[in-house]
């Protein structure tokens, strides 16, 4: 089950960490550091990447104060957030691992959590217990330090997945540190996690861009795409997102997107067969709970 976090005392009001580390400057580390640097939880942010003209134009922007290599950041840093895909979280651990100081909090924002804690077991060892993992649910289809905003992540879910061997103190600098960003913080299992968002991030991205192929690989896509409307527009914006990243979601979280896209196949089956066979009211039936959920979704959770 999750829970909303319930802070302990702490003294982590402001200046929570002296130097943090963001790993992958893009949207989601960006804007961390912004959201960091205007809350003041941090007092200097290093950002750490591959393409040194990025990380040029983070340290331009303000976004991070300056740049090094990740085995030079980790000595100096309090914290480390991992904003990469899975698929280079292993190669980072293992340059982290040596550096890493007995106080030092590593958290990540991958969209997946049972395989990159498996990844951190496998590397951390006895240091495991210095990762806390971490998902943000917030983000946009831009990419790059200039797509970074400082309030990314207001009123939006920052989901956690601790560790047995985390200690309170660590989970609750980590937790206070999104509060700060505008988050609001919930605790869950790894499985719990990969599963519900298997179902509610995972497949919507899936299903967006499938559908966006066919139309694309369509004889007469280009007619198609000029009559599409704001239908279209809505239902395919996620395509748009990056394919690195979502090749690694895809995989990392397959057992659950696999499961997820069955019960899928069964309802669109349905629907295919009512209107094949001109049963209005079997398709009735599936289109008002559709719409009736929908509604009252939004009604919760936006102001649309």
């Amino acid at each position: 089950m999750s829970k909303s976090i319930n802070y302990k005392e702490s003294p982590c009001y402001a200046n929570c960490f002296s130097t943090i580390t963001i790993v992958g400057v893009g949207l989601i580390g960006g804007s961390f550091a912004l959201a960091a640097r205007k809350s003041g939880f941090a007092k200097n942010i290093i950002g750490v990447g591959r393409n040194k003209d990025s990380l040029m134009r983070a340290c331009d922007l303000g976004i991070i104060d300056d740049f090094m290599p990740i085995d030079k950041a980790t000595v100096k840093s309090d914290l480390i957030l991992l904003s990469t895909p899975v698929g280079f979280l292993s190669d980072l651990l293992k340059s982290i691992k040596p550096f890493l100081g007995a106080d030092t909090i590593i958290t990540d924002v991958g969209s997946t959590k049972l395989e990159v804690i498996n990844i951190a077991i496998s590397i951390l060892d006895k240091q495991i217990n210095q990762f806390i993992p971490g998902h943000p649910i917030a983000g946009l289809e831009k990419s790059g330090p200039d797509a970074a905003i400082d309030n990314l992540f207001k009123d939006q879910n920052v989901i956690l997945t601790p560790l047995d061997s985390n200690s309170d103190k660590d989970i609750n600098l980590i937790s206070h540190a999104w509060e700060l960003c505008g988050s609001n913080v919930i605790l869950m299992n790894a499985k719990t996690h990969d599963h519900l968002l298997s179902s509610v991030s995972h497949i919507p991205h899936f299903l967006s861009a499938m559908y966006m192929y066919q139309v694309a690989s369509s004889e007469d896509s280009e007619l198609r795409l000029r009559l599409a409307g704001s239908g279209f527009r809505d239902f395919t914006r996620i395509s748009a997102g990056s394919v690195e990243m979502w090749l690694d979601i895809f995989f990392s979280n397959k057992q659950f997107i696999i499961e997820e896209l069955s019960g899928i196949r069964e309802v669109i089956n349905h629907a295919e067969k009512a209107i094949d066979c001109n049963d209005r009211n079997s398709l009735r039936v599936i289109l008002e709970r559709a719409a009736e959920a929908r509604r009252s979704w939004t009604k919760d959770n936006f102001h649309e």
